[in-house]
């Protein structure tokens, strides 16, 4: 005679999947060996997990149902894996105490979350430095305007899965030392989903998504720099059965700017200044990226190398009003043809400054370089 399986997890037979689970699982808590070492409540144990393998198998419940018994039959073994279930129950064991999925069983649907995207964006220092809003082309799944993601060609609609039953995987035994061994895969006719659509929608093939080329406006914040992402929410790939959309990513690709070299928030460039206008003292007009023409004071005196500093002339920092500085390194250009008169008027210049002549330093103290040449190799790949 067939065993009641239904009877030993107090079920009815017209019981849902649902109601099948929620029956073991609060058996489970309180026959499991760990709970209960009581041998009465191990076999019991051993009993309810045999049932709910059969019941939760779609094959098996239907042999049942027919007033077989699918043990019998050889459909699959009680004494197998664990607690005499079988591996493919080991999850549910875990879910009745946990509340995880351990097994991942039944179908993982049609409808599923859509994957971000990401592309890039090449912006000049100045676009970097006052914000831009730029237009961008995306190529990604959209939802289908034919079936609005369902999937079906007009009032056509998904049917149960013919090859597992609906349960969206599909289980076999193997034979092994340790016994018979349950394993379980998605299926391979409605890859998991637990349906099929027989008649498709003919725009999207039954995927309820379609590609398509847009074109979309990324507003990009003043004080973003390279490598800096920017988040659309909802712009990416819309999911299968069209499912709800990822998230696209803009990234920032800095080009290389010809006066100045950016580091943080500061920018770095080189002015060359004649020997004459070093030591007398000058002034040269910088274009900054953001204030436009801006006057650079040369002190009389100044030595190669120096730097002048420009407060509040860099980039502004991101979300914030505060800005950075503009280092102006100051290179002493040493004219190296002179004419007749030009080396005349040198030499009198030197008769006239007795106490200057070379000499030898030491070491440390000595400039092999200032930030901006570390900077700029840096920049080049040097």
């Amino acid at each position: 005679m067939a065993r009641d399986y239904y009877g030993t997890l107090g079920v009815a037979p017209k019981a849902t999947d649902q109601e099948i689970k929620r029956a073991y699982r609060k058996l489970a808590r309180e026959l499991h060996p760990d709970v209960n070492p009581d041998e009465t409540a191990q076999a019991r144990f051993r009993e309810v997990s045999t049932a709910y393998e059969v019941l939760s198998d779609p094959e098996k419940r239907r042999i049942v149902d027919l007033g077989g018994d699918p043990l019998e039959s050889g459909a699959g073994g009680a004494g197998a894996g664990f607690g005499g279930a079988g591996f493919g129950g080991l999850g549910d064991v875990f879910e009745a105490f946990f509340g995880g999925a351990g097994g991942g069983r039944g179908p993982r649907g049609r409808v599923q979350p859509g994957a971000d995207s990401l592309l890039r964006t090449k912006l000049t220092l100045a676009e970097c430095a006052t914000g831009v809003t730029k237009q961008i082309t995306v190529d990604t799944a959209i939802l289908c305007d034919g079936c609005t993601g369902s999937g079906t060609n007009g009032d056509s609609q998904p049917v149960r899965c013919e090859t597992c039953g609906g349960a969206g995987e599909v289980q076999s035994v193997q034979r092994s030392f340790l016994g018979q061994v349950m394993t379980s895969r998605p299926c391979p006719t409605c890859r998991g989903a637990g349906e099929t659509i027989p008649d498709p929608c003919h725009k999207c093939g039954g995927d309820g998504r379609v590609r398509a080329r847009r074109d979309i406006s990324v507003k990009v914040p003043a004080g973003v720099s390279n490598g800096m992402r920017i988040r659309l929410a909802s712009q990416g790939e819309v999911g299968p059965g069209g499912g709800h959309p990822g998230d696209l990513y803009v990234e920032v690709v800095e080009q290389q700017h010809e006066v100045f070299v950016r580091d943080g928030d500061d920018l770095h460039c080189t002015i060359r200044v004649p020997m004459v206008d070093a030591a007398l003292g000058t002034t040269v007009t910088l274009e900054t990226i953001i204030d436009g023409p801006t006057e650079i004071t040369v002190d009389p005196g100044t030595q190669p190398g120096s730097v002048s500093v420009l407060r509040g002339h860099g980039m502004p920092k991101l979300r914030s009003g505060v800005r950075g500085d503009v280092h102006a390194h100051l290179e002493v250009v040493i004219p190296t043809r002179l004419d007749g008169k030009q080396s005349k008027l040198l030499q009198e210049f030197k008769n006239h400054r007795d106490r200057d002549h070379a000499e030898v330093v030491s070491t440390g103290s000595q400039h092999s370089g200032g930030l901006f040449s570390r900077l700029r190799d840096a920049f080049s790949g040097r």
